[in-house]
């Protein structure tokens, strides 16, 4: 599925609220993960996480300030034939709409955010996590916020889980449970295949090698931002039987490497190492000429305003139907041909 806001053809909005809505596959997912019996939706806007919350849940409460928004998610959740939600349009931590919530099990706010800003901030979002906390603490103890997936751990000073979670290999949402709805203190999860790690699972000490092997996979985002490399470095082991070691390709971006294939449902990407090279374009497309290769997709380690250059060298004249992604670390090439994982032909 993309990465893109793809709703089907009943829900309803302007350019805004589907701009700004929750990818569905998002939303599926975290209505399971807070399937409860009562729930509050804090700034539902046009209702795209309301609808899969009514669908797990027995009652909804739908809250949002916007009254154009909130008339929306009526009719979305209208569209899709759901009669669990109880709409509410006002000021999520003003009394006459706190005064309107029963006890819930679960309370879950979507903030506002700035559209953009040079450092992302927890004290940025509206409205804030500590006010909200404060406003409902009679209600309810589980809350569950979304928050910027720029942020790193460290910067979260709650007492919390930070669940980060990448779309179609890339990183895409934060999720802060509090209350019994905390599982562990950090997690990263893959969708669409909901596969997930957690600060709880067991860790290996980290190799880091400067030399790539025959064989390697590339971590999700997730796992990266949530910094949990050492315990999936374990899972590799312990699902490969085989010794891995970390490739760093530059300070963001890294690569598990081993003589044998690497599988795992957290790694977005499993490859073949087919050649190391210097990174001279014409040597490159020689060595691809031979292969049968028709794409190559540069990755880290290339500038971006080098991209299309670089690409255009090595593609020239290619023919061939195969595609491969190329690495630079170091003045050498890295070429990779994908592989199809166990995890991808067990689906």
């Amino acid at each position: 599925m993309s990465r893109k806001k793809i709703f089907d053809k009943r829900m309803k909005a302007d350019n805004d609220g589907i701009r700004f809505a929750t990818p569905e596959v998002v939303a599926k997912y975290r209505a399971k993960r807070l399937k409860c019996k009562t729930i509050a939706d804090i700034s539902c806007g046009i209702g795209g996480q309301t609808i899969f919350f009514a669908k797990e849940c027995e009652k909804v409460y739908a809250i949002e300030i916007d009254p154009k928004k909130i008339e929306y998610a009526e009719r979305n959740c209208e569209r899709y034939g759901l009669d669990n939600v109880e709409f509410i349009c006002g000021d999520a931590l003003s009394e006459d709409v706190i005064d309107q919530i029963p006890k819930l099990d679960v309370l879950f706010s979507d903030p506002a955010r700035p559209p953009s800003e040079d450092e992302r901030r927890l004290s940025s979002l509206q409205p804030g996590i500590p006010k909200v906390l404060e406003a409902y603490s009679k209600i309810t103890n589980n809350f569950a916020f979304e928050a910027p997936p720029q942020l790193t751990p460290e910067r979260i000073q709650f007492d919390c889980e930070k669940e980060y979670l990448s779309l179609d290999g890339q990183l895409n949402r934060l999720n802060l449970y509090f209350g019994d709805i905390k599982t562990c203190d950090r997690s990263a999860v893959a969708l669409p295949a909901e596969a997930r790690i957690d600060s709880e699972h067991k860790r290996s000490e980290l190799s880091i090698t400067n030399k790539i092997q025959a064989y390697a996979c590339e971590p999700e985002p997730s796992v990266i931002k949530a910094e949990l490399l050492p315990e999936l470095a374990n899972a590799l082991i312990e699902n490969n039987t085989t010794d891995v070691q970390l490739f760093e390709i530059d300070q963001k971006r890294s690569l598990f490497t081993s003589e044998e294939p690497l599988d795992h449902p957290l790694a977005k990407n499993s490859y073949e190492i087919k050649y190391v090279t210097e990174m001279d374009a014409k040597i490159i497309n020689s060595l691809l000429k031979k292969d049968s290769v028709g794409t190559v997709i540069l990755r880290a380690g290339i500038k971006p305003e080098k991209y299309w250059d670089i690409r255009k060298e090595v593609e020239n004249g290619l023919t061939g139907n195969r595609t491969v992604h190329l690495f630079a670390k170091g003045g050498k090439a890295i070429i990779c041909k994908p592989r199809i994982s166990s995890n991808d032909r067990s689906q």
